[in-house]
């Protein structure tokens, strides 16, 4: 399948877009550095007037207006019907954007797993009320009420789209095929240079995920929730795969390049990139292995700081509408949110290549979460480890 953009159009937004989540954590954050204790913040009652303009932190490609496509644009449409002018921010990385929503100077951020429980944590985020945003009632209930966008059954954002971290692989170059992520792991000295592997601290947690099958004597159940012999674990393994990494990838273009030059034969990578990287003739196949794969979702979350909260609500709404987050999903190469969405896509097939409808593939993918020491599935006789160590770790892995 050839995505609904070319690979010049990747390459304008690539580096920003694969920098999900790539950032340094500040360890003053308090999510990051202690527990989950929120402020008690009111969520909105009712939507008023429109203020005429909204402020937003996304990531590349989530607002587009068409100054960087004309063929690409569902911001003018919103700002003739709403009144509100949009004004967007691109972030580089999430750290970046939890630091721009302190300013106060932003209504809202597109926000990963990875920042959410910050912004909420710190009382940068505001409890939304999804009766102000009709199209939420056509979000994959997949989506809702989930441990990165919700406390205590409260949300804290509007869900926007979703995708999972696959296992990816030359076929003519890696024999047997693998079934498991023992092959960049365990079994990575057997293509000693030519693994590669996703550049960022959560990363560490696709480490956990593969030790909570292949040492159950851990007893990890939850990848973002790791005390410190867990941990050390995780970082051991990913010390020993170092040894056998050719290259950690953030940018789209450099692992489509790896994979076609035979740089690279096998390494994680996203369905959006699998697909480009068969369009330009490697011989790969990219899927979910045993053990099941960590993943992303991003979040609209609406700014406790608000000057233009009801433009913000509008936005929302607006985005996760089934024209919309048909667009954006095709654009950025995403499963969209909206169940309805998939009826809107220029692509048929669309939705069955990212899996949209398939609930239970969801269900083996642990979406990308802020580690805390308040350890998130649900142990109070230990500690986890913070994100903020993670990144340090991280630095330590890369040598």
């Amino acid at each position: 399948m050839r995505l609904n953009r070319s690979v010049t159009a990747v390459a304008a937004v690539g580096v920003l877009l694969l920098a999900t989540a790539c950032g340094s954590s500040d360890s003053s954050d308090p999510a990051s550095a202690t527990g989950l204790n929120p402020p008690d913040l009111k969520a909105q009652s009712k939507l008023g007037k429109s203020e005429g303009q909204v402020n937003l932190i996304a990531w590349a490609g989530y607002v587009e207006d068409g100054s960087n496509d004309p063929k690409v644009d569902w911001v003018s449409d919103f700002e003739k019907q709403t009144g509100c002018k949009v004004n967007s921010k691109t972030a580089a990385s999430s750290d970046e954007m939890v630091k721009l929503m302190k300013t106060g100077d932003y209504d809202a951020v597109s926000a990963s797993g990875d920042a959410s429980l910050r912004l909420i944590a710190s009382g940068d985020a505001a409890p939304v009320n999804t009766g102000l945003v009709p199209n939420y009632k056509d979000v994959f209930s997949g989506l809702k009420k989930k441990d990165w966008n919700s406390v205590d059954g409260q949300m804290y954002g509007i869900p926007h789209g979703r995708g999972a971290n696959l296992l990816m692989y030359n076929t003519e170059k890696v024999k047997p095929a693998p079934t498991s992520w023992s092959a960049v792991f365990e079994d990575a000295s057997r293509h000693k240079g030519k693994v590669t592997a996703y550049d960022s601290p959560i990363y560490i947690a696709d480490a956990a995920l593969y030790l909570k099958s292949a040492r159950p004597e851990l007893k990890i159940k939850d990848p973002y929730a790791l005390d410190q012999k867990q941990f050390d674990a995780a970082v051991s393994l990913l010390k020993k795969q170092n040894a056998n990494v050719g290259e950690y990838w953030s940018d789209y273009l450099k692992e489509i390049s790896a994979f076609k030059s035979g740089d690279s034969v096998v390494g994680t990578t996203w369905q959006v990139i699998a697909n480009l990287t068969a369009d330009e003739g490697a011989k790969v196949k990219a899927f979910v292995p045993d053990e099941g794969s960590t993943g992303w979702s991003d979040t609209w979350m609406l700014s406790a700081k608000a000057k233009h909260p009801n433009c913000a609500y509008r936005w929302m709404d607006w985005i996760i509408s089934p024209k919309a987050n048909a667009q954006v999903a095709e654009y950025f190469g995403e499963a969209p949110a909206n169940a309805k969405a998939c009826e809107e896509t220029s692509v048929k097939n669309f939705c069955d290549t990212f899996h949209a409808k398939d609930e239970a593939y969801w269900k083996n993918i642990a979406f990308w979460n802020t580690p805390i020491e308040q350890c998130l599935d649900g142990r109070t006789d230990v500690k986890c480890v913070p994100y903020a160590k993670w990144v340090q770790a991280w630095t330590e892995i890369k040598g």
